[in-house]
């Protein structure tokens, strides 16, 4: 009798243990989901105060930028050049145009109106810019070499007709000296707003 109940205890135990066992191993395959969850929230929860930097010379880089700061909750701060751009600065087909010349001699700084406040509270920058001749702007050169990147993650963005990208995010890179610089991304001049905020979701 006694070995009967001894034999009936240990059944019991045995069971209780596979059970137990069987509960924790459910854990432990629903953690791998917890995890991925974790990690799809993990570059919001890391970016921390952000900012879309940005330079528009006929509105187009100016629209991305809006939709971007919207998407992402950011400070939305405009270059403005201390001596805007006329319409006959723009005029890419005049060799004498302020916008060719700019562009055949790179060392050409514009000076910037304006200042970002509190510019060391970001952790994260949008830089956004229209793409001349393959290249962001003089003036954004100016912008990117007047303040100090370190700490940051930056993220660049431009828009364009027809041109592509370019080298324009890695130059850009090797002139700041620091900060954490993403690959850049080419929207159409036209701006689809989803693919903006599609591509915004990600950050």
């Amino acid at each position: 009798m006694w070995k009967k109940t001894m034999a009936l205890s240990l059944s019991v135990l045995a069971a209780a243990g596979l059970t137990a066992c069987g509960n924790d191993s459910t854990q432990k395959a629903e953690a791998p989901a917890a995890s991925q969850a974790a990690g799809t929230a993990a570059p919001k929860a890391e970016r921390g105060k952000s900012i879309v930097v940005y330079f528009s010379a006929t509105g187009n880089t100016k629209k991305a930028a809006e939709v971007i700061a919207k998407q992402t909750n950011s400070t939305l701060f405009s270059i403005d050049a201390k001596e805007p751009y006329s319409e006959a600065d723009l005029n890419y087909r005049d060799n004498s145009s302020r916008c060719v010349k700019e562009h055949e001699d790179p060392s050409i700084r514009p000076v910037i109106a304006n200042e970002v406040p509190q510019w060391d509270s970001y952790q994260t920058v949008f830089l956004g810019y229209p793409i001349w001749w393959g290249e962001a702007p003089n003036i954004v050169y100016t912008f990117v070499t007047t303040h100090d990147f370190k700490g940051k993650t930056v993220i660049p963005f431009c828009t364009s007709a027809s041109s592509g990208l370019g080298d324009s995010d890695v130059h850009l890179s090797k002139v700041a000296g620091s900060g954490d610089w993403l690959g850049g991304t080419r929207f159409s001049g036209g701006v689809n707003e989803k693919d903006l905020i599609d591509w915004a979701k990600k950050y």
